[in-house]
């Protein structure tokens, strides 16, 4: 007899219907799995045929053949295991299949019958929507993620048994409710705050501006003058994700498996740290199947490199067109998938490789050649994306002290969000959100300079011989410090501002 199950795959962030296909015929006892199935679908064999038998249901001894539809696709994952386990029941006439109609099954199986979690939920349920699907079978600790996707009905099960007694009309499973309003009221806190951070005005008013316009940010500095802290910081002073941003940021989130059951909505913009030895795999994405890398799972957030000279070169050069398009795509021989990436860069580095060119406490012990190669280590191209770049000098004995109190976090927080409502009024309807994200066209359009701003950024960029790409950085980034200030055009000084944050490209005319 054939049975047939609906169930999902994803293909990056992109999903189709997988129809599940389930033959039970008389013949030689076996069971076999086709349709491209990888090595964890393979053995759904084993764990389905354990759960069926200690959950007191029949196996039967027959041979079974399952079928994942469509067959040119690679299935990989153990979430086929709960859809098989029903297949099977329902060509044996265990359950009644009918029940099951416009409804998806999503689930791995323990060899106890009890249902596990899976990852890649929610992209899975909004496939189903848009199908027409009215429901959605999910581990119990999927309920909430799937919970999210509005006009879907969501089962939550904890055991094959519980779902069988459901399909046979012997009880009810408890729909979970829909809920979609987890950034409703919600507070920021337990936050680091910018009030901790002694001195250092120039890079906390460079960070200002980078959250306000969403630009990249390079802090160079000795060891323990602060880039560290100032990089974290940064998140709490960006505006709080949108809705719209937090379903992309779960999406991808829900694919690589790191949703936390207890909060199935990312609501903090991500901060992702990588150590300096990732590799561009690790940094872009990648894998047989690719999976999201750290640039996806910073997308809407911030992603902060530590140490930027001493990651792999490789990896640092594939940084340079996501920076520029927010996405990333990764091809290889099966696939070329598309992951999101709008992320805002921040770096840090040391000025030379023992960390102390021009510190006046301390004598620098490398020579001009290794400074050079140290420095060399970051090229022009990737140095051209990164928006603002400044110095972060040591501190002072008196600034570690002083009684003055930095300005905190919210304080900032509220000017931020005042340029952003700025952008949001004058992107509207572009599909643009901040001043970084401008392309030329929008750049030519919404920069408009006054005289004394146009002669200054011409000279500069006679004298620190600019890219054009530097060009129209300079010029947004003018713009977003005039959107700080309120003003509706770009100024001579907002201009001079903006030339105080290109600090390597002075250095390399030196």
């Amino acid at each position: 007899m054939l049975s047939i199950v609906k169930s999902a795959a994803l293909l990056g962030m992109e999903g189709y219907i997988v129809d599940v296909e389930v033959d039970v015929s008389n013949g030689l006892p076996g069971f076999s799995i086709v349709g491209l199935p990888d090595t964890a679908v393979r053995e759904s064999t084993e764990r389905v045929r354990s759960a069926l038998k200690n959950s007191g249901l029949d196996f039967p001894m027959k041979r079974i053949t399952v079928n994942l539809a469509p067959a040119d696709l690679r299935k990989e994952g153990p979430a086929y295991d709960l859809p098989i386990a029903v297949g099977i029941l329902a060509a044996t006439g265990q359950i009644d299949p009918n029940r099951l109609n416009g409804h998806g099954v999503l689930g791995e199986l323990s060899l106890d019958g009890s249902v596990r979690t899976v990852t890649g939920v929610l992209p899975t349920a909004l496939v189903l929507r848009e199908k027409g699907f009215s429901g959605l079978v999910v581990p119990e600790a999927n309920g909430k993620e799937a919970s999210l996707v509005g006009g879907l009905s969501v089962y939550p099960v904890t055991s094959l048994m519980g779902l069988v007694k459901f399909l046979r009309g012997e009880q009810d499973i408890l729909l979970h409710p829909e809920d979609i309003n987890f950034l409703d009221g919600e507070e920021r806190g337990g936050l680091l705050d910018f009030a901790e951070v002694k001195g250092q005005f120039l890079a906390r008013r460079a960070l200002e501006v980078a959250a306000a316009g969403g630009h990249n940010v390079i802090m160079v500095g000795p060891p323990g003058s602060g880039k560290t802290m100032l990089a974290r910081r940064l998140p709490t002073i960006l505006p709080q994700l949108t809705l719209e941003e937090a379903f992309e940021v779960t999406k991808i989130y829900s694919l690589a498996g790191l949703l936390q059951p207890q909060q199935p909505l990312v609501r903090e913009r991500p901060f992702r740290s990588p150590h300096h030895n990732a590799s561009a795999s690790s940094l872009i994405g990648g894998g047989r199947i690719p999976k999201p890398g750290e640039i996806s799972l910073a997308h809407f957030g911030v992603l902060y490199l530590d140490e930027m000279p001493e990651f792999p070169r490789d990896a640092l050069e594939a940084l340079r067109q996501p920076l520029e398009d927010g996405i990333v795509t990764i091809s290889r021989v099966q696939a070329a998938l598309t992951y999101s990436a709008r992320f805002q860069l921040i770096a840090s580095l040391n000025p030379c490789p023992c960390g102390y060119f021009g510190d006046n406490s301390r004598p620098c012990s490398c020579t001009p050649a290794m400074i050079q190669r140290y420095l060399n280590r970051l090229s022009g191209p990737l140095l051209d994306r990164i928006d603002l770049q400044i110095d972060v000098p040591r501190l002072e004995y008196q600034d570690l002290e002083s009684g003055v109190q930095p300005e905190s976090s919210a304080h900032i927080l509220q000017r931020v969000e005042q340029a952003r409502e700025i952008q949001w009024e004058r992107f509207n309807g572009l599909g643009i959100s901040c001043n970084a994200h401008m392309g030329a066209k929008e750049t030519r359009h919404f920069c408009i300079m006054t005289p004394g701003g146009v002669r200054l950024l011409k000279e500069a960029f006679r004298q620190l011989q600019l890219s054009a790409r530097v060009h129209d950085r300079i010029k947004k980034v003018a713009r977003t410090i005039a959107d700080l200030e309120g003003s509706a055009e770009i100024k001579e000084q907002h201009v001079a501002e903006a030339l105080q944050y290109r600090g390597l490209n002075r250095h390399s005319r030196q």
